[in-house]
């Protein structure tokens, strides 16, 4: 169910800010710059650049559950196509986009646009770190650069995510699920950490090819499950 699914995105955001905790460092540094007025420092600015492209994602997640829409979309059927579809737009992206951006260059324009990418991520199979890197490929930005913004933009969304099942486990009472979703979670931390160490290990020589190959050959093998 979402509680696990959410639970294993908060391990992954443990990996996440262990791997990249001098990114996550300025952020924080950032926040304590916003909230004593000095907004024009570099780390207040990422600060800044990560919340607003995590607007998208949370209004879009708020209309969904305020309308009982979470779970109508969950299903294989769903899962299968959009990890086929947006397989495709992974290569389209990493084929013809640029790659003359780096990471420093990122800006509004371009965080309210993979903000945008990020809450389509919220379709089932999408990939929340799939579809944002997509986005910043099509941007022009090089692929470890790409892929670290992608991570850093997780951060957020995962923290908000992780607070409203933190608040439905607490609601519900169900001790049970509660270790369910805390092994769920270290486990997910040390497969992410080991994940993160090969891809950007990768991204450094390799196209996004690899991955590319996995969405096709994982989103075939589900229409075969669903279909024969």
């Amino acid at each position: 169910g979402v509680l696990i699914d959410v639970a294993v995105h908060v391990g992954t955001l443990g990996a996440v800010v262990a791997f990249f905790r001098a990114e996550v460092a300025e952020a924080v540094v950032g926040g304590l710059h916003i909230l004593s007025g000095r907004l024009s420092t570099p780390q207040a600015r990422l600060a800044l650049l990560l919340i607003y492209a995590t607007i998208p994602v949370i209004i879009c997640g708020a209309l969904l559950s305020a309308a009982g829409l979470t779970d109508v979309f969950r299903n294989i059927e769903v899962i299968a196509w959009a990890t086929l579809v947006f397989g495709v737009a992974l290569w389209l992206a990493d084929r013809f986009g640029g790659l003359e951006k780096r990471s420093e260059a990122w800006d509004w324009r371009d965080a309210g646009r993979m903000g945008l990418a990020q809450a389509v991520a919220l379709i089932p199979g999408a990939s929340r770190s799939g579809i944002t890197i997509t986005a910043a490929r099509a941007l022009g930005y090089q692929r470890v650069d790409a892929a670290r913004i992608a991570m850093l933009m997780s951060i957020p969304t995962i923290l908000a995510a992780g607070a409203l099942a933190g608040l439905d486990l607490v609601q519900s009472g169900d001790a049970a699920l509660g270790l369910d979703a805390a092994i769920a979670a270290v486990l997910s931390c040390l497969a992410a950490f080991a994940a993160l160490a090969v891809m950007m290990r990768m991204l450094e020589t390799w196209s996004l090819t690899p991955f590319v190959l996995y969405r096709l050959a994982l989103g075939g093998a589900l229409l075969i499950y669903l279909y024969a």
